[in-house]
């Protein structure tokens, strides 16, 4: 009995680990851009401070120009995109999608990487999936955690932001969720959508969380900003 919950404790301490894992010195490409109403600057910005407290080497880029040089693209543990209704060259997509596939993992929020490149379905693939609408606009809901090692210890919370609706892919693995109700469109309530999910793309993690609109959000909801950076770190090669 007693070995029985030494084991128990042990792996409550490895998980712990395992979740809460920091960069240090991991290579981080951060790729901010598109369309400005989601802040990208912003974002960065929030997501630059907290790469500094994880001692992670790190760079930021304005713009697609990271993805034009595989060779140097492939050097990166790790890339967090934020951008909105952007425009990627073929070259660019090609780059981007070879890096996951071979081991570079990619992560975001919001429109910043799930409505990045409207026309690219190749980028959409890796991805996961695609935004479609945000019925009701900035609307409170609540967002429900499902049993994950990211979600350990996370409780569900209310938040006032853009509730996505999207087309998705039945690969992702989907670690938060959230109901419609039908305020505005009876037609969808009580339907389930993703809030986060995590996948491969051959070699390279993929993670994504909806909320974010502002990306403050991720001040104000300690538990959203748990699940984030917690799935940068995990996103991490």
């Amino acid at each position: 009995m007693k070995k029985s919950i030494i084991y128990f404790l042990l792996f409550l301490i490895f998980s712990n680990i395992s979740i809460s894992q920091n960069l240090n010195n991991k290579k981080v490409l951060v790729v901010w851009g598109g369309w400005e109403g989601h802040k990208p600057k912003l974002f960065a910005s929030h997501v630059e401070n907290w790469l500094i407290s994880q001692k992670a080497d790190y760079k930021i880029s304005n713009g697609l120009e990271a993805y034009d040089d595989y060779d140097e693209l492939i050097k990166y543990d790790l890339i967090i995109q934020s951008v909105t209704m952007g425009k990627i060259s073929k070259k660019q997509e090609e780059n981007l999608v070879k890096a996951v596939l071979n081991g570079v993992g990619i992560a975001g929020a919001h429109g910043g990487l799930v409505d990045s490149f409207r026309k690219n379905t190749n980028y959409q693939f890796m991805i996961g999936g695609q935004f479609v609408a945000h019925p009701g606009g900035m609307i409170e809901h609540k967002v429900i955690m499902l049993d994950d090692e990211l979600t350990q210890g996370l409780s569900d919370f209310e938040i006032v932001s853009e509730q996505y609706y999207m087309h998705y892919d039945p690969n992702v693995k989907i670690i938060a969720e959230a109901k419609f109700g039908g305020e505005v469109y009876p037609w969808i309530k009580d339907v389930v959508m993703p809030v986060a999910w995590k996948k491969m793309y051959g070699k390279g993690k993929v993670f994504f969380i909806s909320i974010g609109h502002n990306p403050d959000e991720f001040m104000i909801y300690d538990n959203g900003w748990k699940l984030l950076t917690r799935g940068f770190a995990w996103a991490a090669r």
